[in-house]
């Protein structure tokens, strides 16, 4: 194992056998100055490692998971020479021959405005639990200049998890609230008027998100009361289509909070209503697809709607939940791969919860032909993975994306809605 110079690194940027490896957390690879460096991400095309990770017992399948094979040369970095050489240790016991360290990322390549560097397009939107603790602690904090924030911790019928333990100042924050029980659409603009001026929201407020992640019981009458972050996802998303103008999710969760050893509170908080929400809801219509315009959306080849379902709900094997009855997929949808089933998003997430590495993402969207270039229409069961994909694909940047609020509870409510259950002629390896 040898350290590398910046120079040589730089050379070897085209090297199609060379991974680069970023030993920081998500959160500084995503863009987060977390270490004070002069440009926040991460070096063009390295994967992101955290160092923590190698406490993991699955670290080398998340290794190969990210296509980091023996046969591959490696170069690593972070900001503390230490941890970069303790990661790239774990290496070399794992079986790799080819390992070298690069300790000059904060001095030399970050500093560089000529070296190439990638960040997540709209980082600044998934925060980290030591941001949302400074911001907390201190009402100040990078790349946050507003003078109002509301913190909510949300949930699906699961008043008892917030009960148990939250982050302190946060409000608790029902999903049913935001969406109807009935269709589980996004409610009327009245509603959801009422429920956030009464969190004491405006439009013009920043709101920061979070949930707290159980296993689900597929014997409780509502499995979801276990996926408090995809409630998250689906508040944040409905907030934006209300208008909310800057809404932040803690990246991870209350996990997040928790494995920085941060403490938690049963002591509710009290929630301060406002008067107005202060602008027209929905201020951003366009961000809702009803059953018509998903119907429009198939039949146009430069728009995809995408299932945001698992394989064996796009297939027909499962309806994935206990309310609906009907198996199968909308013909023409392109399959989004959330992961095991409607209560969770193993492929959008790493083994800590936080949001997975965003070129993976996009790599494995592209795969199946969802780009950028299109608009993509996401839909699930209900609307959470949807949102959750949504709110990937906005981070990214991408400029036209929505969701179908329906998704397969309104459509497959239609006996005249065709439907496909099997594998899809266009079928090749998307297990």
């Amino acid at each position: 194992m040898k350290r590398v110079a910046t120079k040589e690194l730089s050379d070897r940027l085209r090297d199609q056998n060379l991974k680069i490896i970023d030993v920081r957390s998500v959160d500084a690879y995503n863009g987060w100055k977390v270490h004070q460096e002069p440009r926040g991400g991460h070096i063009r095309n390295a994967k992101s490692l955290p160092a923590k990770w190698i406490n993991y017992i699955d670290w080398l399948e998340i290794v190969r998971n990210k296509e980091i094979v023996p046969d591959n040369s490696l170069i690593l970095y972070g900001c503390h020479n230490e941890e970069t050489e303790k990661v790239a240790h774990q290496f070399v016991k794992a079986g790799y021959q080819n390992v070298d360290v690069y300790h000059d990322f904060l001095g030399e390549w970050s500093a560089n405005t000529e070296l190439p560097m990638q960040h997540l397009a709209r980082y600044r939107h998934l925060v980290s639990a030591g941001w949302l603790k400074n911001l907390i602690s201190k009402g100040y904090v990078q790349e946050y200049g507003n003078q109002k924030y509301v913190l909510c911790h949300a949930h699906y019928r699961n008043r008892k998890a917030y009960e148990k333990g939250h982050i302190p100042s946060a409000v608790d924050l029902d999903t049913n609230s935001l969406e109807s029980p009935e269709t589980w659409n996004c409610r009327t603009p009245e509603e959801i008027k009422s429920t956030l001026e009464n969190l004491g929201i405006t439009h013009d407020t920043t709101v920061i998100l979070y949930g707290k992640f159980s296993f689900p019981d597929m014997n409780d009458p509502f499995p979801g009361r276990s996926a408090g972050q995809l409630g998250a996802f689906r508040c944040a998303f409905i907030m934006m289509y209300a208008g909310v103008k800057d809404i932040r999710v803690l990246n991870g969760g209350l996990q997040a909070w928790i494995d920085e050893g941060l403490e938690t509170t049963a002591e509710e908080t009290e929630k301060h209503p406002v008067v107005d929400f202060g602008a027209d809801i929905p201020s951003c219509a366009e961000m809702v697809v009803d059953v018509n315009r998903a119907k429009e959306i198939i039949k146009s080849e430069d728009k995809n709607l995408v299932s945001v379902r698992s394989w064996r709900e796009f297939i027909g094997e499962v309806s994935g939940y206990h309310y609906i009855e009907k198996k199968g997929r909308i013909p023409g949808a392109v399959f989004g791969n959330c992961g095991s089933d409607a209560y969770h998003m193993e492929n959008y997430r790493n083994l800590d919860h936080t949001t997975r590495e965003y070129h993976e993402i996009e790599k494995m969207w592209s795969e199946v032909g969802i780009e950028a270039s299109k608009h993509n229409s996401f839909y699930c069961g209900t609307g959470w993975r949807a949102s959750e994909a949504f709110f990937n694909a906005w981070l990214m940047g991408w400029p036209s994306i929505s969701v179908f609020d329906g998704g397969w509870f309104e459509w497959s409510s239609d006996n005249d809605n065709p439907y496909e259950t099997g594998l899809p002629a266009s079928y090749t390896s998307l297990r």
